[in-house]
């Protein structure tokens, strides 16, 4: 459904562990566009062992937000991809206002029309368990939850039979830092994009499912 002259550009603002990263999987798969989720960057950054990926990594560790000279510098190198030629979900950015007015900016320089801002709603609360169990399997990236999608075996890959991991900063402690920045941070980000008429409010209490109807009848609307 992506095409060089209907780029679908859309931005996806949630907490962590609101179902951001499984509706970029839904809309990759259907609209052919690229996923630049900034967390999944700044882990690919730390794990390439890069002067960035050093800085980047101290800083997730601790809770706080990869400051935004960092963060664009990062996106605008992986938007160039041939990958992204579709169109592209933005995930974690902007957080910012700088980060927002930065991004305009790119898109402007581009010739790229924002089409949607999907704003995922969920109490903070209901967020602790969610991201406290996630799993991760290093070397392909797949991801498993203790209770909501566990592996055959527990700690353990389903294909390789590898040891999963959790991530350094999945715990309730550097969450409820985080929570804090993201809403400080964000809510003039969303407050400028509501002026704009462009947000669309997702309840991501929702099944995944339910979730992505919503996303695609947005979606629907703007002629894709």
């Amino acid at each position: 459904m992506g095409s060089d002259q209907k780029r679908l550009t859309v931005l996806f603002i949630g907490p962590p562990g609101s179902g951001k990263g499984t509706q970029a999987e839904y809309l990759k798969r259907d609209y052919s566009v690229c996923h630049l989720a900034t967390g999944d960057l700044f882990r690919a950054a730390v794990a390439a062992g890069t002067e960035l990926g050093k800085k980047v990594k101290s800083i997730m560790d601790s809770g706080a937000l990869v400051p935004d000279d960092l963060t664009i510098s990062l996106l605008k190198e992986n938007m160039k991809k041939p990958e992204c030629k579709g169109g592209f979900i933005l995930d974690g950015f902007p957080r910012t206002s700088v980060q927002q007015e930065k991004l305009t900016e790119m898109l402007n320089e581009n010739n790229t029309k924002l089409h949607s801002v999907f704003h995922f709603k969920i109490d903070d609360e209901e967020l602790i368990p969610r991201v406290t169990g996630r799993l991760l399997h290093e070397k392909s990236g797949r991801t498993y939850h203790t209770v909501f999608k566990p592996p055959k075996t527990p700690m353990t890959d389903d294909l390789t039979g590898e040891p999963l991991i959790r991530r350094s900063d999945d715990n309730e402690q550097t969450l409820r830092k985080r929570l804090v920045a993201f809403h400080q941070q964000t809510a003039p980000v969303i407050s400028h994009y509501q002026k704009l008429n462009c947000v669309v409010p997702l309840d991501a209490t929702k099944k995944p499912a339910e979730v992505y109807n919503s996303i695609k009848g947005a979606l629907k609307e703007q002629g894709f």
